[in-house]
């Protein structure tokens, strides 16, 4: 035995390595935890782009097209759901930020009261102008009930939402809040459905347009679904 009980050099090298990684894991799943808002606010940055070229559109006065001629005849829903959207995409997507709600509860609370208030907006504008609103002739009535399913659906999940808190029911209100954000959030994973097809197809047509958009939000609720119930862990070895 040594005196004095000294640890040999060659463990001590080893344990204060060890000691350092351990302390740096939290730092890196800190840093971790911002790859799933940064990714969702990237998802949306398309649809918000697009969106803020119609309000440019509108602002500017341009030209009146057969495309857009229902938003100018009636523009307050477009630009409610317009601004409305990208205010739910961009603050929903720091909900998913464990740690930045765990250290600012009362930010949490605060953008959960404005995204109930901003998903609502998106929802029922929506189904606004998928009744009001003169049907495209590339939409089609499989799109338009379509979308009047995914808006009933998003509308559906926020009061289940607000319902579900207020019963102080944690997990059934998380899920909601993710259902209703991953059909807001359809505009996004659109981009990826259509892109692929248009690249090597050309301009989808009535059937494919409503098969491609229906695919997105229908990825998305999937995604949802698998979070809500969380990741399955490793399958566990079978002894040799």
């Amino acid at each position: 035995m040594r005196a004095g009980g000294d640890v040999p050099a060659g463990r001590a090298g080893k344990d204060a390595a060890k000691e350092g990684r351990g302390a740096r894991r939290p730092q890196r799943r800190r840093r971790g935890g911002w790859r799933i808002p940064a990714g969702l606010i990237a998802l949306s940055l398309v649809p918000s782009i697009a969106g803020a070229h119609r309000l440019g559109e509108l602002a500017t006065s341009a030209p009146v097209t057969e495309e857009n001629a229902r938003f100018f005849a009636m523009p307050l829903p477009v630009v409610a759901h317009i601004i409305g959207a990208i205010v739910y995409s961009v603050l929903g997507a720091f909900q998913f930020a464990p740690a930045f709600r765990r250290r600012h509860p009362g930010w949490h609370r605060i953008a959960g009261r404005v995204l109930v208030g901003a998903g609502v907006i998106v929802a029922v504008s929506g189904l606004w102008m998928a009744v009001f609103y003169d049907l495209p002739p590339i939409d089609g009535p499989v799109l338009e009930l379509t979308r009047l399913v995914v808006g009933t659906g998003m509308l559906a999940a926020l009061v289940l939402a607000v319902v579900t808190i207020r019963r102080r029911d944690i997990a059934a209100h998380r899920a909601w809040m993710i259902r209703a954000y991953a059909l807001a959030m359809g505009a996004g994973t659109q981009v990826f459905t259509h892109l692929p097809y248009e690249l090597i197809a050309g301009t989808p047509g009535v059937g494919t347009r409503a098969f491609l958009m229906g695919a997105g939000w229908g990825i998305n609720i999937i995604v949802a679904e698998w979070i809500i119930r969380g990741r399955p862990g490793p399958r566990a070895r079978r002894p040799a």
